[in-house]
C-alpha cells in the first residue's frame, strides 16, 4: 500500500464539526487544527449568548506538553491570560480544623531503585530526624516562600492559574490562524442518519446547516449531541463525591499573587481561591443536602478578599462520567463526558486527555468500533483513577460534622481501599500505567489526611546513623539553597509575563 493511500485526501478533507465553544471547544480546535492542516475541514458552532462555567482556572503540569505539542509560546499565552505560575494547592482543615498540608508538583527527596525516598524518612524519623517530609520538596518549599523561576532541565514541575474565558480567546486565534472556521448560532436540532443512528448535521436556530463526518460535543452539562441526541447514559458518582453545587465569584486583588491554590474546607464542603494577575478567583463547592444556597453564597462572600468584579455564578452538577464519551460518530469533550469537582485542578487536563486521544485515535476511513471501544476504555479508566484520588481527600477525615461524618463512611472502591491499606501497612505507593497522579501524589495526601506507614521498606535499615544524617541533610540543604536564590514570584512574573493592563 502506498504512503498515498495512507493519508486524508486533501481533495475531500474530513469534514470535524465541534459543537460549542469555551475552554473545551477551542482546546479541540486548536490541537485538531495545527496537528491534521489542511488534512481536515474544521467548524466550530458557538453561540455567544451561552455562557460557560468558567471556573476551570488552575491547572496541572501536563498542560505544558498541550502547548509545546501545538508549538504555543508561554510567555505569550501566559500574557494573553493574565496567568501565573502553580506550584500545587494548600489544603486548609481538611483532615480536620485547623490543620493545613500541601499537595505539591515534583518529587519529594530522592527515590532508590528497590523504593521511594518516604521509606528513608520513615527510617529517619525512628532514628530522631524529625524535619516534615515538606522539606524535601523544592516546589512546595518554593510555595511556601512565594518564591518561583523556571530552572536548567525542568527543574521545577509547575503548572497555572488562567483566565478560563481569555484562554478561549487565544485559542480562537490560534485555531483560525491554522485554518478553522467558527459559526456563530444556537444548535436547534441534531439530526441522525436514518439508517445508522449515527449524527449527520446540525440545524442551528438561524435555519443554517451544518454537516460533518466526526462531531465533537463540546456542550458542557447540556451534552446535546452525546447525551439527548444519542442517548448515552450517565454514571453518577454522588455516594462517593457528594457535593454538587458551586458558586464562583471574582475579587479584585489585594495582594501579589502566591503561586498555589488554596482548598479551605467549610462543614459541607470547600472554598477555592485561585490568584492571577488581575484578580483572585473565588468559588464555594457544598452539598446542597447540607447547606442551602443563600447560606452558600453568605459563607462565600464571607470569607473573600477585596472587592467582588461580577455577580456570582451559580452552578448546579452531578459528579460523574458519561457511561461512553465515543458514541458512533460523537467524541465528548470537557463537561459533556463528565465532571469531577475542581478540587484537584483535572477539568482542563481530562479536556486535553480527549482531545489528544481523539488525535491519536482519528481513523483513516471509516470510524472502526475497535477504536472506539480502545478510546472509551482509556478515557473510563483516566476518570476512575481521578474519582479515586478526589473521594481520598473525603474519606481520610476526623472533622465531626455530619457532611464530613458521611463523607468518612463513605463505601470506597477495592482499588481505592487497597491503596490506602498499602501505603498504611508498608508505605508503599505504586502508580498505574500511565495515571495522572504519581507517586509522590499519593504520598503526600495520604499523610496530609492522616493516613501514616505503620512499617517502611527494609532497606532503609541498611543506612548507617551517619549516611541517613548525609542524606537527608543533604536534600534539605540543596532545596533551601536552591530556594533561597530564587526570585519572588511576583517579580518573576512581572518581567516573564507581566500583562500590559495589570
Amino acid at each position: 500500500m502506498s504512503m498515498e493511500k495512507n493519508t486524508m485526501n486533501p481533495d475531500h478533507p474530513r469534514r470535524i464539526v465541534i459543537a460549542g465553544g469555551g475552554t473545551a471547544g477551542w482546546m479541540a480546535a486548536a490541537a485538531l487544527s495545527k496537528t491534521f492542516g489542511e488534512c481536515i475541514d474544521l467548524t466550530l458552532v458557538e453561540s455567544e449568548q451561552i455562557g460557560t462555567v468558567g471556573v476551570g482556572e488552575a491547572t496541572i503540569p501536563p498542560m505544558i506538553i498541550f502547548h509545546r505539542l501545538l508549538g504555543i509560546s508561554e510567555s505569550d499565552f501566559m500574557r494573553a491570560t493574565k496567568a501565573t505560575f502553580k506550584l500545587g494547592i494548600a489544603f486548609e482543615n481538611w483532615k480536620e480544623k485547623d490543620h493545613r498540608y500541601f499537595h505539591s508538583f515534583g518529587k519529594t527527596g530522592k527515590d532508590h531503585w528497590s523504593c521511594g525516598f518516604q521509606h528513608f524518612w520513615l527510617d529517619g524519623l525512628a532514628r530522631g530526624h524529625n524535619q516534615s517530609y515538606d522539606d524535601y520538596c523544592l516546589e512546595l518549599v518554593s510555595a511556601e516562600e512565594n518564591k518561583f523561576a523556571h530552572l536548567p532541565d525542568e527543574g521545577m514541575s509547575y503548572a497555572y492559574h488562567l483566565d478560563s474565558s481569555a484562554y478561549a480567546k487565544f485559542l480562537r486565534g490560534f485555531s483560525e490562524e491554522n485554518g478553522a472556521k467558527r459559526i456563530e448560532g444556537k444548535i436547534s436540532s441534531v439530526n441522525l442518519h436514518a439508517e445508522t443512528g449515527a449524527i449527520s448535521s446540525l440545524t442551528l436556530q438561524s435555519g443554517e446547516t451544518v454537516e460533518g463526518d466526526i462531531f465533537v460535543d463540546c456542550t458542557g452539562f447540556r451534552a446535546l449531541l452525546i447525551g439527548d441526541a444519542l442517548g448515552t447514559g450517565y454514571d453518577d458518582w454522588s455516594d462517593e463525591l457528594p457535593c454538587n453545587r458551586a458558586i464562583a465569584i471574582q475579587t479584585q486583588s489585594v495582594g501579589n499573587p502566591v503561586p498555589y491554590t488554596r482548598s479551605m474546607a467549610h462543614d459541607a464542603g470547600w472554598q477555592w481561591r485561585i490568584p492571577l494577575q488581575h484578580r483572585t478567583g473565588n468559588g464555594l463547592v457544598y452539598c446542597s443536602d447540607y447547606l442551602d444556597e443563600d447560606q452558600a453564597l453568605e459563607r462565600l462572600l464571607g470569607n473573600i478578599e477585596g472587592e467582588t468584579l461580577r455577580d456570582p455564578n451559580f452552578i448546579k452538577f452531578t459528579t460523574g462520567a458519561r457511561k461512553k464519551q465515543w458514541v458512533k460518530n460523537c467524541v465528548a469533550v470537557g463537561l459533556s463526558s463528565g465532571f469531577m469537582e475542581p478540587l484537584e485542578s483535572t477539568s482542563i487536563h481530562l479536556i486535553q486527555r480527549n482531545v489528544l486521544r481523539l488525535i491519536r485515535m482519528m481513523p483513516f476511513g471509516e470510524i472502526h468500533q475497535t477504536d472506539i471501544d480502545e478510546f472509551n476504555q482509556q478515557a473510563e479508566l483516566d476518570m476512575d483513577t481521578i474519582k479515586d484520588f478526589l473521594v481520598l481527600h473525603y474519606v481520610a477525615n476526623n472533622r465531626t460534622e455530619p457532611f464530613w461524618e458521611r463523607c468518612r463512611n463513605t463505601k470506597i472502591s477495592d482499588k481505592l481501599k487497597h491503596r490506602i491499606e498499602l501505603f498504611r501497612e508498608t508505605g508503599r505507593a505504586f502508580r498505574q500505567s500511565d495515571e495522572l497522579f504519581a507517586e509522590n501524589s499519593w504520598i503526600q495526601v495520604m499523610m496530609g489526611q492522616g493516613i501514616m506507614p505503620k512499617s517502611y521498606h527494609p532497606l532503609a535499615t541498611k543506612m548507617r546513623d551517619d549516611e541517613v544524617e548525609y542524606l537527608l541533610s543533604s536534600i534539605r540543604k540543596q532545596v533551601s539553597k536552591t530556594v533561597n536564590a530564587l526570585p519572588t514570584h511576583h517579580d518573576y512574573v512581572r518581567q516573564y509575563c507581566g500583562a500590559a493592563d495589570v
